[in-house]
């Protein structure tokens, strides 16, 4: 997970009487979704203000999100976007529209991982990236909790310290357990440590609530998920790789996969079917991807050009085309719609396999677009905020970037194909 500066709502209530209150907030959430919708419908079509080419975007279809928020400088990409994932089932589900706590889950699974790197004796990487199983698993073991009962952020005086700012949590929370598993003199560990490591995690984030008050009712993380009606084991991971027999589970080797997430492998073509059939059933995804491609923009775009046709279609001749810095390049290549690689699944093999391919940043899928040309992308909510992007953080990713940089996606296992659902046996 790379923090946005690298790069430089409430839910309705559950079913009850049809009194005038529940009236009211059945409305109040008829209002909410109808902004969140609207939003989106007012961005149907979409233009690069600052080309003069550009790229224009129409909205197929989409599902129903939540407002995008702002990572900030942290690495916790990965609870934003499965975060906003479930927020999005629980709009498809009917509950309405909740504002889910991201840096819950960071706290339950930080300070998870660090005990994890002390049984491995300091052989694992302690790192604020995360999978979005962490989120899963969080969900399944710890609970949820609002937003309004944990915002995460304990530290600060001024506006702009509403948003995440970890360099500082990482570093404290990083000498410690660098101290712990680097320290040769340490013979035998003391349960105080695990302490010391959750006190810096309440210190920064605030402690994990045991119980809360929500609307007037009093929850524990795990009843609030029990009213919610999310259930872990609805939610799967995919991923497509061939260093695995395809139609078996294996837990993808990226750092990050830390908690070993047994993902069901498929064949590339079935992966983007998955994809496919989700949203036209109404799902969203997550999405894991790599985002280090010269072609995936901070304007909202993620495209895989073919540079030589490229050059030819930019009236760039072959030695003006080297000379160009990756900046200049990257300009030419995202100005305007350029064919676009053929992507194949021993392409998708090699780029995993020398590293091209980076374990680095989490999303969620919930649409689709068609730009001027007619050519078909996918609709993605990112977490850098609305401000620094085009598209008011929706980034618009071609089909031959989602076959070619998905690392794995999280989906409701009712949205994979039945045929598909069958060869993986899942019921």
């Amino acid at each position: 997970t790379k923090p946005a500066s690298v790069y430089n709502h409430k839910r309705v209530t559950k079913k009850t009487n049809y009194n005038i209150g529940y009236m009211k907030k059945v409305f109040i959430s008829f209002l909410l979704c109808a902004f969140t919708l609207t939003t989106l419908a007012q961005n149907e079509t979409q233009t690069a203000s600052d080309s003069t080419e550009g790229f224009r975007f129409t909205t197929i279809d989409s599902i129903g999100i939540t407002p995008v928020k702002d990572q900030n400088r942290s690495g916790t990409c990965w609870s934003y976007s499965a975060i906003g994932f479930l927020e999005s089932e629980l709009i498809r589900m009917g509950k309405g529209i909740y504002d889910l706590s991201e840096m819950f889950v960071v706290h339950h699974t930080m300070v998870d991982r660090a005990e994890y790197v002390v049984r491995m004796y300091g052989n694992a990487q302690f790192a604020p990236g995360g999978s979005t199983y962490d989120v899963i698993y969080c969900l399944k073991n710890y609970g949820l909790v609002p937003q309004s009962v944990m915002p995460g952020i304990q530290y600060g005086s001024t506006p702009a310290d509403t948003l995440p700012v970890h360099t500082e949590l990482d570093a404290v929370a990083g000498g410690i357990v660098d101290a712990i598993t680097s320290n040769s003199k340490i013979k035998k560990l003391t349960p105080a440590w695990k302490k010391a490591i959750s006190a810096v995690y309440d210190t920064y984030l605030g402690a994990c609530p045991q119980t809360f008050v929500y609307e007037g009712k009093e929850y524990t993380p795990k009843t609030f998920v029990e009213m919610l009606g999310l259930k872990a084991d609805d939610y799967v991971s995919i991923t497509s790789y061939t260093h695995h027999p395809f139609y078996t589970q294996f837990a993808l080797e990226v750092p990050d996969n830390w908690r070993m997430d047994q993902m069901y492998n498929v064949p590339m073509e079935e992966m983007m079917a998955i994809i496919d059939n989700a949203l036209a059933k109404g799902y969203t995804l997550a999405w894991g991807a790599d985002v280090s491609e010269m072609c995936f923009t901070r304007k909202g775009l993620g495209v895989v050009p073919e540079e030589e046709k490229a050059a030819d279609l930019t009236g760039s001749d072959a030695a003006r085309w080297l000379g160009l810095s990756a900046t200049d390049k990257r300009e030419e290549l995202t100005k305007k719609p350029l064919p676009e690689k053929t992507i194949t699944q021993e392409m998708r093999q090699a780029a995993y396999d020398s590293w091209e391919n980076t374990d680095d940043h989490g999303m969620q899928i919930f649409g689709t677009a068609k730009d001027q040309n007619g050519k078909r992308y996918y609709m993605v909510k990112n977490s850098w905020g609305t401000k620094k992007s085009e598209y008011k953080g929706i980034w618009y990713v071609s089909e031959a970037y989602m076959q070619y940089k998905t690392n794995d996606v999280l989906v409701h296992k009712n949205a994979i194909p039945k045929d598909i659902r069958k060869k993986l046996g899942i019921k």
